[in-house]
C-alpha cells in the first residue's frame, strides 16, 4: 500500500482517513517510514494528517514511532498548529514507556508553552507532564519550569494538565 495514493483518492472525512491510516500502521510498521516521509514533503495538510495518524499510533503502539523520536522533536514547533498539536501529543505518548528518548523534545516543547493556541500550550503541557511523571533524571531540573508555566498559564484547561502531573509525583 502506498499512503501517498490513499490520502490522495481518500473519499471519506479526514477522521477516517486519519483512523485508517492509524489502524494500517499498527497493523504494519513497515508503512512507517512512508507516513515520515509525508511529515518531510507534504502539504501542511498532509502533514497535519500524519501527525494525527502518529497520536494515535502512539498511544497504543509507542514502541514503533520511539526510533523516530529526532524526526518529531523536528516538528514540534512546525508553522502549521495540526502538526505542532500531533506531534506533542506523539511525544507524551512516548514518553509514558520510554522517557529517556522523549526527554531531548523537551526545550521546543518548553518554548510552546508560550505559543498563543491553546491547543499547542495544553498539547506541550501533556508532553512535558507525561516527561517530568516518568523520567526522574530530569524532574529536578524541569520542576521549577512547570511550576512557574502554572503561575503564569491563564487557561485552567492547561494548566490542570500540569496540576495532575505534580500530583501525581507528589508535589
Amino acid at each position: 500500500m502506498k499512503i501517498t495514493d490513499e490520502m490522495k483518492s481518500w473519499k471519506g472525512k479526514p477522521k477516517e482517513l486519519v483512523a485508517f491510516l492509524a489502524r494500517s500502521i499498527e497493523k504494519d510498521e513497515r508503512l512507517l517510514p512512508q507516513l515520515m516521509e509525508i511529515l518531510e514533503t507534504g502539504s501542511d495538510v498532509e502533514k497535519g494528517t500524519c501527525a494525527d495518524a502518529m497520536k494515535y499510533v502512539s498511544k497504543d503502539r509507542p514502541e514503533i514511532l520511539v526510533g523516530y523520536i529526532d524526526e518529531l522533536v523536528e516538528y514540534i514547533d512546525y508553522k502549521a498548529p495540526r502538526v505542532k498539536w500531533g506531534v506533542q501529543e506523539s511525544i507524551g505518548n512516548i514518553a509514558q514507556r520510554f522517557p529517556k528518548e522523549a526527554e531531548k523534545a523537551i526545550p521546543r516543547l518548553l518554548a510552546n508553552t508560550k505559543d498563543e493556541s491553546t491547543v499547542v500550550r495544553w498539547c506541550a503541557a501533556f508532553a512535558l507532564s507525561e516527561i517530568v511523571k516518568n523520567n526522574s533524571k530530569v524532574r529536578k531540573e524541569l520542576l521549577p519550569r512547570i511550576e512557574r508555566i502554572v503561575k503564569s498559564e491563564k487557561n485552567n484547561g492547561v494548566k490542570n494538565v500540569y496540576l495532575k502531573a505534580l500530583k501525581t509525583i507528589g508535589k
